[in-house]
């Protein structure tokens, strides 16, 4: 018997199944899906929630690919995607999500379970240089992002440094020494463990 997918959807049952199966305290609601109580609460999971959005293969990335890497409590209301400038893509019309193309490598592309989403070091970047970046709590994310990963503020600064005509980026540096600064200090987090 094939197996379903760890995130289901109403292209995989029938909506009155997911929900009597929500009832029923087999599922869980999350996003625009439903998972088994069990799932482990892992990126690839999280990649999974945010892929059902995706009319088609695009890049997870800003505040969602913050989401799956753990920095967010919830997914974004919106759902951010990007894909590289070469994949020239026609205009998405779907107003629960953004599709930007950007300059991207594939080395800061990282595949959770077949979902592509930009690595933490790409999606802190991209954070740091977004215009809503007050608006939408960036400091939060990176912040933290920062919290559970204490090499990211180097790698950060170093992907900056490295940035040719990057508008801005004098903004951004100061962001991430605010960022850095708010970041608990050799202490660990107690991870989540309910939803």
């Amino acid at each position: 018997m094939a197996r379903l997918p760890m995130v289901l959807g109403t292209v995989d049952l029938p909506i009155a199944e997911l929900c009597a199966a929500r009832l029923d305290g087999e599922l869980f609601a999350i996003d625009d899906g439903w998972a088994p109580i069990d799932e482990p609460d892992l990126p690839a999971f999280r990649a999974a929630v945010v892929a059902l959005r995706m009319p088609r293969p695009l890049v997870i990335e800003r505040r969602s690919a913050a989401w799956v890497h753990g920095a967010l409590p919830v997914p974004p209301s919106v759902a951010q995607f990007c894909v590289p400038h070469s994949a020239r893509i026609a205009v998405l019309g779907e107003p629960r999500m953004s599709v930007r193309e950007v300059k991207i490598d594939e080395s800061e592309i990282v595949d959770l379970g077949g979902i592509r989403c930009t690595s933490v070091v790409r999606t802190g970047f991209d954070v740091l240089r977004d215009p809503d970046y007050d608006a939408t709590g960036g400091e939060a994310v990176v912040t933290a992002l920062i919290a559970d990963r204490p090499w990211l503020t180097s790698a950060l600064h170093a992907r900056l440094d490295a940035a040719t005509r990057m508008p801005h980026k004098s903004l951004a540096l100061s962001r991430l020494g605010r960022a850095e600064a708010a970041a608990p200090k050799g202490e660990l987090r107690q991870p989540s463990l309910t939803r």
